[in-house]
């Protein structure tokens, strides 16, 4: 199954994508939210959905596929070559950091160019919504029944805020507005089969920057849920960005974004997203 969301900033409506068909969650609940994947989405109210209403969704506004979450968990130099070309070792233990929430944004909303910003750089990520309470898990084993479903991400940072004005933190560079396009599915667990075997690429002005897969992480995604269960409460709804593989601007390999450039990240299975660079107003 993927849910989705459609319509205008802050009235976009639920909606189950099946192969080409869509259909009307509005009747069901009233958002892709924390509530609806605790209480096990569609399955969990025992409805199918081909007994939904259809909705065409052609030239609506594709909005983030799940409703502002309570928050956005990071993962930093989570593959060993994206550490390598951070300029930092490998890490012993996952690196958390927090965007805001309100950086969430649809696939295709612009990406604004902060005040003041000359290092705006973009990371491909497997995003993965937590479905069910975690907290002080025992062990990594059972760890991904606690997730409802994955989702295409992209961590949009400002390396200047996030490492030279930091202050010694990262999440001034992360949180900027519009810094974490998000779909344009959440697609559910079944449907992607193991999400440590995922390929992610991402393109600025349709020329390749990275290219790997989730195989490549340090930490996989059971190992990240338990970790952060032991550190956090993580609650239905919550958004985890797993990291990000090396091909980023923060190389010194690609320059930094400008306004214009359009930037696409996928992964597969879960869909592609394209934005395009703006400056702030």
């Amino acid at each position: 199954m993927k849910y989705m969301r459609v319509g205008p900033i802050g009235a976009e409506r639920p909606v189950a994508h099946t192969g080409e068909r869509y259909h009307d969650l509005s009747g069901v609940t009233a958002d892709v939210d924390g509530a609806f994947l605790a209480a096990g989405a569609l399955d969990g109210a025992g409805i199918a959905v081909e007994t939904l209403p259809e909705i065409d969704i052609t030239g609506l506004r594709i909005g983030a596929p799940i409703a502002r979450p309570g928050a956005v968990l990071c993962i930093g130099q989570n593959y060993a070559a994206h550490a390598a070309e951070s300029g930092a070792p490998p890490p012993e233990v996952p690196i958390l950091f927090y965007k805001a929430p309100n950086t969430v944004v649809g696939p295709y909303d612009d990406v604004l160019i902060p005040r003041g910003s000359t290092k705006t750089d973009w990371e491909v990520e497997l995003g993965v919504v937590i479905g069910r309470t975690a907290r002080y898990l025992d062990s990594p084993e059972h760890a991904l029944e606690h997730v409802a479903g994955y989702v295409t991400s992209n961590d949009v940072s400002e390396r200047d805020f996030q490492l030279t004005v930091s202050g010694g933190q990262w999440s001034k560079g992360k949180s900027c507005e519009t810094f974490n396009p998000l779909g344009p599915w959440l697609v559910t667990p079944e449907e992607v089969g193991d999400p440590n075997r995922l390929r992610l690429r991402s393109s600025v002005n349709d020329e390749p920057r990275q290219d790997s897969t989730t195989a490549d992480m340090i930490f996989d995604v059971a190992h990240l849920i338990w970790s952060l269960s032991q550190h956090t409460v993580l609650e239905p709804g919550d958004l985890i960005n797993t990291g990000t593989p090396q091909g980023v601007a923060l190389s010194g390999r690609f320059p930094y974004l400008r306004p214009g450039d359009t930037v696409v990240v996928e992964i597969d299975g879960l869909g592609a997203q394209r934005s395009t660079v703006k400056d702030a107003p």
